[in-house]
C-alpha cells in the first residue's frame, strides 16, 4: 500500500494495549498502534509511518479519555519513549500485566492459564539502580545528555527521570560541567569523533556506595586523572570511577575493556540478607526493593527442604542461587559471562556459603553435558535473557527430568514459548507476574513447573 492509499488523519477507538505498551486502534487500513493511548480512549490520530505491514501514529485529539488516564510526572515522557506508562495510573499498569502474560500464553502457548495478580510497588518511582545516559551535543553545539528518542539517535535532555535513583541527575551535571573545563569533547556518531559516549551509574540501595562508568571512544584522554580527582571532590558519594573503552561503531553501550580509576571498581548491595559485589558488567536486576520480592517468591514456590540438588542456570553474579543455598543441599551455579562468574566466586566466599558450586559455561551446553552423563538435578532456577532458552537447553532439561522447574523471565513470548515446548512432561502450578518496572510495559514471571511423570 502506498502513502496515498491511506489518509494523514483517522478517527477511531484504542480497543487494547499491546504488549509492547501501545494502544491498538483498528482501522478499515489495517491496527495502528499509538504511544500513550489506553483501552476505550476515542479521538483522531495521524499516521506517522508503515513499517512491516503495521501502522504507526500519534494522538492528534482525544474526545473520551480512560478513567484510568493520570497526569504525569514527567515532561518527556511522550517523546522519550523509556516510560510508555507514565499516563496510566498504576493499579491498571499491574492489571495490564497480568492480562499481558495471560494472552502471550493463549496467544503463544496455546493454553488458557490462570495468571496471579501482578506484586506491585508501594511507591513506584525512583527505582532504578542502574541509569545509562548518551552525550552528544545539542543543535547549538553545546554538550548535552539525555535519554534517545523512540527509535532514534535524538538525545532528549531531561530534568528528572522519575524512575531512576535521584542521586544520578547532579553526578551527570557534574560531569557535564567538568567536560565543559577539562575541554572533553562529546562522541558525535556522524563524525565518529570525540571522546565521551555514554555515561552509566550503578548505585547501592543498602550502602552508601556509587560507580561511575565513563565509556569513552578513546583509550586514554587529556588530564583524565584530574578529571576524576575533581569529579569526586564535587561528588564525594562516589565511591568507584572506572573507564570502559568502545571504539567501535555499534549501538552496544559497553566494550570490551575496562579499566579502574578511582576506588575498587564495584560496589557492594544486599538481596535477601546476603551481599552481593556488582562490577560494570556484572547483571545486576534494576529494582532492588521489588528484586527481593521477585526472588523470595522464586525461591519459597520451589518449597525446598534442604534435600534438593538446584540448578541454577544463566545466574549472572549467582544472586539467586546462592538465596536458594540456604534452603537447598547443593546449588550448581553456571554462567557464560567472565566477569560475573569471577563476581559470583567471589560473592560465595564473602557470604561464607560452602554448598555452591560455579561454572563458567554456555547455559545450553552445560545442561547437555549433565544430561550425557546423567546427573541428577532435583529443582531447576532458570532465569535466561529477555529472548529465552534454546531446544537444547531444554532437551537437556527433559533428559534431566528435574522433579521441579522454576522459570523466571523477563519476556512473556519467549516465556510462554519455552513452557509449551516442555508441557507434554511439566505443568503448571502458578503463574505469578512481578512488577520490577513501574512506568513501563515490561513485566518479570515466574512459573513453578512440576513433572507429571
Amino acid at each position: 500500500m502506498k502513502q496515498k492509499d491511506f489518509p494523514q488523519f483517522i478517527e477511531g477507538t484504542c480497543k487494547d494495549i499491546s504488549f509492547e505498551g501501545k494502544g491498538v486502534v483498528d482501522t478499515k487500513y489495517g491496527p495502528l498502534f499509538v504511544d500513550g493511548l489506553f483501552t476505550g480512549e476515542q479521538g483522531e490520530f495521524e499516521i506517522l509511518y508503515k513499517r512491516n505491514g503495521v501502522f504507526f501514529g500519534k494522538t492528534k485529539r482525544l474526545d473520551k479519555v480512560s478513567e484510568d488516564r493520570i497526569q504525569p510526572r514527567c515532561k518527556i515522557c511522550t517523546s522519550c519513549g523509556g516510560c510508555c506508562f507514565q499516563q496510566l495510573s498504576y493499579p491498571a499498569q499491574l492489571k495490564f500485566k497480568q492480562k499481558l502474560v495471560k494472552e502471550q500464553f493463549r496467544k503463544i502457548a496455546k493454553m488458557d492459564v490462570e495468571v496471579k495478580p501482578t506484586l506491585g510497588m508501594e511507591d513506584p518511582y525512583f527505582y532504578r539502580n542502574k541509569i545509562q545516559v548518551p552525550f552528544g551535543r545539542d543543535n547549538k553545539k553545546r554538550i548535552t545528555y539525555g535519554f534517545y528518542k523512540q527509535n532514534t539517535h535524538q538525545i532528549i535532555p531531561f530534568d528528572t527521570c522519575f524512575i531512576e535513583d535521584e542521586r544520578a541527575k547532579y553526578i551527570l551535571d557534574t560531569i557535564k560541567n567538568l567536560m565543559v573545563s577539562f575541554r572533553i569533547a562529546p562522541y558525535e556518531e556522524d563524525l565518529r569523533s570525540g571522546i565521551l559516549r555514554h555515561v552509566l551509574i550503578r548505585t547501592s540501595h543498602y550502602k552508601d556506595e556509587i560507580m561511575v562508568v565513563l565509556v569513552t571512544n578513546v583509550d586514554s584522554f587529556p588530564s583524565r586523572n584530574n578529571f576524576v580527582k575533581e569529579l569526586v571532590k564535587e561528588c564525594p558519594e562516589i565511591t568507584t570511577v572506572t573507564q570502559n573503552i568502545n571504539k567501535r561503531d555499534t549501538n552496544v553501550i559497553l566494550g570490551n575493556f575496562d579499566r579502574v580509576l578511582y576506588g575498587p571498581g564495584f560496589i557492594k548491595d544486599s538481596l535477601c540478607g546476603l551481599w552481593f559485589k556488582i562490577s560494570p558488567k556484572s547483571f545486576y536486576q534494576t529494582n532492588p526493593i521489588m528484586t527481593e520480592v521477585l526472588y523470595n517468591e522464586a525461591i519459597n514456590s520451589a518449597n525446598l527442604t534442604g534435600n534438593e540438588i538446584v540448578l541454577d542456570a544463566y545466574s549472572g553474579i549467582g544472586t539467586i542461587g546462592m538465596i536458594a543455598s540456604k534452603k537447598a543441599k547443593e546449588v550448581i551455579s553456571v554462567e557464560i559471562v567472565k566477569e560475573a562468574v569471577k563476581d559470583a566466586r567471589n560473592n560465595a566466599l564473602n557470604n561464607k556459603i560452602n554448598n555452591i558450586k560455579i561454572y563458567e559455561d554456555d547455559a545450553s551446553d552445560f545442561m547437555v553435558e549433565l544430561a550425557s552423563k546423567g546427573e541428577k538435578i532435583d529443582v531447576l532456577l532458570m532465569d535466561p535473557p529477555r529472548k529465552g532458552s534454546d531446544e537444547r537447553f531444554l532437551n537437556a532439561v527433559l533428559s534431566l527430568k528435574p522433579k521441579k522447574i522454576v522459570y523466571i523471565s523477563c519476556g512473556p513470548s519467549s516465556l510462554a514459548r519455552d513452557v509449551a515446548y516442555i508441557a507434554n512432561d511439566y505443568a503448571i502450578e502458578s503463574i505469578q507476574p512481578v512488577d520490577l518496572f513501574p512506568m513501563t510495559a515490561h513485566v518479570e514471571t515466574i512459573v513453578l513447573l512440576h513433572r507429571k511423570k
